[in-house]
């Protein structure tokens, strides 16, 4: 397979070209909806090449590689597996490099990881492999292991920030500057990068001002290096405003200014920010550039936003067979051929389409219990329904377009862990896996150094009152309508029972409502109300019996240590749903089995993050580490959104 600066520099000149970022989803459904989503992208968008995420410490380690051998030999994807070199065993670097070797992949985008802490790592730096921070504290030594082990085979790419480094900035983004960057990008340019690939960023003169620095340094590493901007489509309001706060990356008053303007309505951020980025795509287009010019999207998973803005700026690849037909009309009495069935016409096909047969079966007559997905009538048999197969409809479903698009893009607008466990981008927005999201000069300074419960309590205390604003599990400060519930979580709190997430009930209130109110005008929201919280074991023991007795209660609870519990285990739970005009029901948040699952591994997985933040044998680590191994994580609905207090009234009783 070839490396990704080959097909850069195979373009012909003044061509434009793109690549996506995908990570490993953390559910199995998840995955499979991925793989579906992949191959009709790979085949509408047409991307030089793809890249797949790396979770910190390796943590994904299994997942990526088995993402990255999906597309890159089942799909024919020219893949860039990111590869962080920190805080994990030195032997998963080796093991790592090797099979994507095996996979044929050829590229490897390098990067340092969380900052090594050896001594906090100390149980895993053990482990046969080594301590792979003995070896590697910044990416440019992963970036000379590869070129020492590996000559030229691996075409590999490094991280840049136009904006500067967070790591340098502390918590005062003010203090970024790309200039005490500049040495370390020389010296890894100049170990043996072959492409730079941008953070996110919305500042397109901040760009600018970067890449012109670039150019002309004294140095002449970058003078033709492509250097390929990365971008994030904008999905959501709270997304974008997340990301952007933990990397640092401004937000143009002029383009936060827009978004505010239609903050509580998803579907107009999403226009809106597709708008944005095709002016920041455009506008860097025009800027002249010794290299080809390309653009880096961070896909969140997610083909809807994306496939706008690629197809409005005109960076899809046209090949040597393409198509011109019209798109098709997408309605529900659409049948899609077989993978593999083509027309006469269209006989040289993509690498990127899957050729894997899909059988299916002739009937005489559809029933109510049809799948068509499944099923051919008699007349049908043997003829291939082409137009299915064109680009230009593989990417109106891309974009959404039809009843076929509407269900390629059903997670379209994802709620993180609480959205969908069946969405490819349920979870974390990044899939670099479970992280506290500050350094730990940070943690020291929001949490300082507990070394009891009570000292714990009174950090959910302060987080609960807004002295505080951050927690392990929480990198911001509650909304305004979690503090309307402020009383009933500090009571809570005094028992003992810390809360990580709750949401009152609400009972048909406008969509426009400035606190509760989300979705288009002239709608009505509901919610009921739930809570999430640690507690310790022995309290765990005595309130299980109670959440079974209440008709009104639907609960799942787990620990450390794997095991979950539920009184309703195969349901699934919305508990914020609203209804607007013209639209069916919207469900923008729900807890379920799967999804517990997935969170109470990650909870407890920050608990041991926080521990890591303390040297191995101080009393802070111990406190943590017992406390970790006691307390269960409990998650508890309450099913009467119309009385809502009831909640809060069973949980303060004894």
């Amino acid at each position: 397979m070839e490396k990704v600066t080959d097909k850069i520099n195979a373009l012909p000149e003044g061509a434009n070209y793109f690549s996506l970022e995908f990570f490993p989803p953390k559910t199995s459904m998840g995955f499979a909806n991925l793989q579906t989503r992949l191959e009709r992208m790979s085949q509408a968008l047409r991307p030089l090449f793809v890249t797949v995420t790396w979770g910190a410490g390796g943590s994904t380690a299994t997942k990526s590689l088995e993402l990255a051998e999906i597309c890159q030999r089942q799909l024919g994807l020219t893949t860039c597996l990111h590869l962080t070199c920190t805080n994990m065993s030195r032997s998963l670097i080796d093991e790592a490099l090797e099979q994507a070797k095996v996979l044929g992949i050829r590229n490897i985008l390098a990067l340092r990881g969380d900052a090594p802490r050896s001594e906090e790592y100390r149980d895993e730096a053990q482990m046969a492999g080594g301590d792979s921070n003995k070896d590697f504290t910044w990416a440019v030594d992963l970036v000379r292991y590869i070129r020492k082990q590996y000559g030229d085979y691996f075409c590999i790419g490094v991280a840049t920030y136009p904006e500067g480094h967070s790591d340098a900035s502390s918590e005062y983004p003010e203090h970024q500057d790309p200039l005490f960057d500049l040495p370390y990008l020389v010296e890894k340019t100049k170990a043996g990068a072959d492409f730079l690939m941008t953070q996110l960023f919305f500042d397109v003169e901040a760009f600018d001002k970067f890449e012109k620095m670039l150019r002309e340094h004294e140095s002449g590493v970058f003078k033709t290096i492509p250097i390929i901007p990365g971008l994030m489509p904008i999905q959501s309001y709270q997304i974008l405003r997340r990301t952007t706060k933990l990397s640092h990356a401004k937000l143009p008053s002029d383009i936060l200014q827009r978004l505010d303007a239609v903050r509580t309505d998803d579907q107009l951020v999403k226009e809106v920010g597709v708008e944005i980025l095709c002016e920041l795509v455009e506008h860097i287009k025009k800027r002249p550039s010794p290299a080809r010019r390309g653009f880096h999207f961070y896909s969140l998973n997610l083909e809807k936003a994306v496939s706008h803005i690629v197809e409005n700026t005109h960076l899809i690849l046209q090949t040597l067979v393409d198509d011109d037909e019209a798109v098709v009309e997408l309605g529900p009495g659409t049948l899609s051929p077989p993978d593999g069935a083509l027309t006469n016409r269209n006989r040289s096909r993509l690498s990127s389409m899957n050729s894997s047969p899909h059988n299916r079966v002739i009937i005489s007559r559809p029933s109510r219990s049809s799948n068509m997905s499944f099923e051919a009538r008699e007349e049908e048999a043997a003829i291939p329904n082409g137009p299915i197969n064109t680009r230009a409809t593989t990417l109106a479903i891309s974009e959404g377009e039809g009843s076929l698009g509407r269900e390629a893009t059903w997670d379209d607008f994802p709620n993180g862990r609480w959205g969908d466990a069946r969405s490819p981008a349920f979870g974390e927005i990044d899939g670099y896996g479970p992280t506290l999201h500050v350094s730990t000069a940070q943690a020291l300074k929001l949490w300082g150094h507990p070394v009891d419960k009570g000292d714990i309590s009174a950090l959910f205390r302060r987080h609960i009152t807004g002295d505080l604003n951050a927690l392990p599990w929480s990198e911001q400060g509650l909304s305004p309508e979690t503090s309307t519930i402020q009383a009933e979580l500090l009571a809570l709190n005094n028992k003992g029972w810390w809360s990580v997430a709750s949401q009152p009930a609400v009972n048909g209130l406008k969509s426009s409502d400035p606190i509760f109110g989300w979705g288009p005008h002239n709608g009505f929201v509901f919610q009921k109300p739930f809570v999430e919280f640690f507690l310790p074991l022995s309290d765990w023991e005595k309130l299980q019996p109670r959440l079974e007795a209440e008709e009104q209660i639907t609960y799942f609870a787990g620990n450390s240590e794997g095991e979950l519990v539920g009184n309703s285990e195969g349901s699934v739970n919305p508990v914020t749903w609203g209804t607007f005009p013209g639209k069916e029901i919207i469900t923008p948040t729900i807890i379920e089995r799967e999804s517990f699952a997935s969170w109470r591994d990650e909870a407890f997985s920050i608990w041991r993050e926080w521990q890591r933040v303390y040297p191995t044998k101080s009393v802070t680590a111990k406190v943590l580490g017992e406390v970790r191994k006691d307390v269960w994580l409990v998650n508890v609905i309450w099913g009467d959104f119309v009385q809502g207090a009831g909640l809060w009234e069973f949980l303060m009783k004894e």
